[in-house]
């Protein structure tokens, strides 16, 4: 077959021709070998079958006796159980063998052998049992029967597998013969078929090989970037005729392809540029907006109540209650710092909570429970004031018994929880879902606050940490109190 003829024939048809024929002619020839070797083989397992089961019938025949020996000498549990196991492993060994009534020599001894066998057995017994019932001149006179038998079978068994293997090895001697010319027949056969099959696909993969090699010279080198190189030319009608071409006009298109997208993804960096910018600079509007909303009704209430305190005691309270309501401002009027520790928001707290007993003597009971290891956490400022201060306005302020406030900082799983709880009226479940979800709306007439409500702190906490459910509210009930509890991730 030429080189031109075999070009234009389909790769699939020279992929069967290179490939299954052989394949076919090699599996013919070894299930030829398998079949001819599976044969020699069961006839050599069967030859030295009847040699193996003499052999294991002396030795169970040997356990046996020296079992019997080591009970009558020791008399110990340990060697009767001993005994028994031998027992009855030569009992299944005598029950492999057939009961024939051929006249064959060799059947003959096997017979007399299970004979003397169970008499042996029998004996055995006998000498055991006597030993266990004490009857000592009894078991001496059964042992002397015992060790004559046990001599004898023996002797048998050692006779027949001699005659037995002598047989054997003649018969095994022919199979061995049987087997090697099997094995240089296949040796043969495989040599002619490996070198008419090379021949074959040589000439079949120079018609294959040569195109491909340029194919793939040239993949590697345009996968490195390089679209300029020189194109591999079809030299047939084949597959890899047709791959070529298509090959070398994928890389004409991709050329092309790689312009425009170049083009696109530079318009898109800077359209994606610019959206980030416009982001980060509405973000922060939104968090600055958020944090200019206080109401300076506040500062009026506590300049008038150290106004009035100046005027009723003496200078060191005053000077005291002037300079926490100077802390208190100076914390509000930070432009340039919107993040804070909790540390920092704590000690505002402090303040506020002091400034708050002065105007009212002191009726409220602020209690703290903080792990100061939890304390430089970074938060928005003016989170946890604007929810203290709610808790007395909206909680604490027109109960008739002791009013409570208790600030826990505590840590739980991969957050830091900070919690704000009051004993005052508490809150229905209805208002606690309006308030979280920005629905509740408060009057501003008649709330006496800096301004920074509930639903300004859960949009600051939102945006700070780009995730939802940072805060929670928790009441049982009329008259049960309120808990305020933030959720910090640790990372931040």
């Amino acid at each position: 077959m030429s080189r031109e003829r075999l070009r234009s024939i389909p790769l699939r048809k020279k992929m069967i021709m290179a490939f299954c024929l052989p394949t076919i002619l090699l599996f013919l020839v070894n299930m030829m070998l398998y079949f001819g070797t599976a044969q020699v083989l069961e006839s050599l397992n069967a030859v030295y079958a009847s040699n193996n089961s003499l052999n294991q019938l002396s030795g169970g025949l040997d356990s046996l006796q020296s079992a019997t020996e080591g009970y009558l000498n020791t008399k110990t549990s340990d060697a009767l159980e001993q005994y028994y196991i031998c027992a009855q492993n030569y009992s299944d060994l005598l029950a492999s063998i057939e009961d024939n009534k051929d006249d064959n020599e060799n059947r003959v001894m096997e017979r007399n052998i299970k004979r003397m066998s169970e008499n042996y057995l029998e004996l055995t017994n006998q000498a055991v049992e006597s030993k266990r019932g004490g009857n000592v001149e009894k078991y001496k006179s059964i042992y002397e029967e015992v060790a004559r038998t046990y001599r004898y079978i023996d002797a048998t068994i050692t006779s027949l597998n001699n005659k037995q293997f002598i047989s054997n090895s003649r018969s095994y001697g022919s199979m061995m013969s049987a087997l090697q010319t099997i094995e240089q027949l296949n040796i043969v056969t495989l040599i002619i078929i490996g070198l008419a099959n090379l021949s074959f696909v040589v000439l079949i993969a120079s018609t294959i090989a040569k195109p491909l090699v340029e194919l793939a010279s040239t993949a590697n080198s345009v996968s490195k970037g390089d679209f300029d190189v020189t194109l591999p030319q079809v030299r047939s009608n084949d597959e890899v005729g047709v791959v070529t071409m298509a090959f070398n006009k994928m890389v004409l298109s991709i050329k092309d392809y790689i312009k425009r997208l170049t083009e696109s993804m530079e318009a898109t960096r800077k359209l994606r540029e610019n959206e980030l910018i416009m982001e980060n600079h509405i973000k922060d509007a939104e968090l600055r907006y958020l944090q200019s909303q206080i109401n300076p009704h506040f500062l009026f209430n506590t300049l008038n109540a150290g106004a009035q305190l100046a005027m009723m005691e003496g200078a060191d309270r005053t000077s005291n209650y002037i300079q926490k309501v100077a802390d208190f401002f100076r914390y509000n009027i930070k432009k340039n710092k919107d993040v804070v520790t909790l540390k920092e928001e704590i000690e505002l707290v402090d303040i506020y909570i002091y400034i708050l007993n002065v105007r009212f003597a002191g009726e409220i009971q602020f209690t703290k429970e903080i792990d100061t290891e939890l304390l430089s956490v970074q938060i928005p400022s003016m989170i946890l004031q604007p929810i203290v201060e709610n808790s007395i306005n909206y909680g604490l302020r027109n109960i008739d018994w002791t009013k409570k406030i208790k600030l826990s900082v505590y840590e739980l799983g991969d957050y830091i929880c900070v919690s704000i709880k009051d004993n005052g009226v508490g809150m229905s479940q209805d208002k606690i879902e309006k308030l979280l979800s920005g629905e509740y709306q408060s009057d501003p007439k008649k709330a006496s606050s800096n301004g920074v409500g509930l639903n300004n702190c859960i949009e600051r906490l939102n945006i700070f940490y780009e995730r939802d459910e940072v805060l929670d509210i928790i009441s049982d009930g009329e008259n049960k109190g309120t808990e305020t509890i933030l959720y910090l991730p640790k990372g931040v």
